[in-house]
């Protein structure tokens, strides 16, 4: 007689036995074995396997088309909308959410070998993203000024909006963004100072609610020297355009 073989799974693998298991689930119980969290702004690359994303798009397809059999949507007969449940499925994971599942992008770091100190402002940086409340479009700009030291790492100007996009391509809301941001570059360059000042429409309060299309959310954050010394703050708002400081 057979038996059958009770070798455990290597860690962090699947089980033998998960064919027909969504693949959302297979990476829900990959980060619940690890001890993470998942939440909307939350990138959780590391769980993602080679092919999964292929899967998931199928899975995200399936769900969605179901969201649109319950709106009461004739997908079969209209033309316009019989390809819907694709094509939002592939902007969810391939566009604006796909800083949740990509890893960062590559930067190169170069040390300060000029021993750079005076300040450095990039922006406006364009940044698109969506509120997790109600997936409605963020748009906006992003400012960041630095202030580096001997033993800062310089990153190429282009890999600023590469870090942005990458932390805006998520569910977010503006104020943990804003910080998410600013941590990353903090990591990636070791400034004396960074400051971090985003401005942008959030649709769900154009396109929904109190349908005020006008009227935008600024905020910042402001780290190390920035923080400690009003001039040094002024001397970066006041280089910031006008209608942001009004």
């Amino acid at each position: 007689m057979l038996m059958k073989s009770t070798t455990p799974s290597a860690p962090g693998s699947a089980p033998a036995n998960d064919e027909g298991t969504p693949m959302s689930v297979k990476i829900r119980e990959r980060i619940a074995r690890a001890r993470k969290r998942f939440n909307a702004n939350d990138n959780i690359a590391e769980f993602i396997e080679p092919g999964d994303l292929e899967k998931l798009l199928d899975e995200v397809e399936g769900k969605m088309q179901g969201v649109l059999d319950s709106l009461v949507i004739d997908t079969e007969n209209d033309h316009n909308t019989n390809n819907t449940a694709r094509r939002v499925a592939k902007m969810y994971l391939n566009e604006v959410f796909k800083g949740r599942y990509l890893e960062a992008p590559t930067i190169t770091e170069f040390p300060n070998a000029e021993h750079l100190n005076e300040l450095m402002i990039v922006g406006p940086i364009t940044v698109r993203s969506a509120c997790s409340h109600h997936f409605c479009p963020i748009v906006g700009q992003v400012w960041i000024g630095v202030l580096p030291n001997e033993h800062t790492n310089v990153i190429g100007l282009s890999k600023y909006a590469r870090l942005a996009e990458w932390v805006m391509g998520r569910p977010q809301i503006q104020e943990e963004a804003v910080v998410q941001l600013a941590d990353l570059i903090q990591e990636k360059t070791q400034p004396d100072g960074l400051a971090i000042v985003m401005e942008a429409s959030h649709f769900c309060m154009g396109w929904r609610g109190v349908k005020d299309l006008d009227s935008k959310m600024i905020n910042s954050v402001m780290r190390g020297v920035f923080l400690k010394d009003p001039n040094l703050r002024r001397e970066f708002l006041s280089l910031i355009p006008k209608k942001t400081n009004s």
